[in-house]
């Protein structure tokens, strides 16, 4: 029973920033890669002020998998580096934090390009 609670807490948290997301496109002029960018900039901004990490706690990927997760898990690798190496882990804790998400996008890029045949746009 645990599990079926822990995929509704998931999807009822995740589909809520993507009801916003759908707000957002739908009522603004914002772009989506702008709405993108300020996802990961208020998941980063959020874990600072120490909220974004009892959405986690709660939700787990229903608030990991979005950007906003992304944005937390770029500041979790600052914090972390920070703690470590000093000043230092300013400049590298978040792309050490983010390195699996980011080498994997690029790894199934790749295996969808190869199976994939692209075709321009008419």
């Amino acid at each position: 029973m645990d599990i079926v609670i822990n995929c509704l807490k998931a999807f009822l948290i995740g589909g809520a920033f993507c009801v916003v997301a759908q707000l957002l496109i739908d009522k603004t002029k914002l772009t989506p890669a702008r709405i993108l960018v300020c996802y990961v900039c208020v998941g980063v901004f959020l874990t600072a002020i120490g909220v974004y990490g009892p959405i986690v706690d709660f939700a787990g990927c229903g608030a990991t998998v979005p950007l906003t997760g992304f944005g937390y898990a770029i500041a979790n690798g600052v914090k972390t580096a920070i703690d470590e190496k000093g000043a230092l882990g300013i400049l590298t804790g978040g792309i050490t934090g983010t390195a699996g998400g980011i080498t994997a996008a690029l790894c199934f890029g790749l295996i969808a390009s190869l199976i994939f045949k692209s075709k321009p746009k008419d």
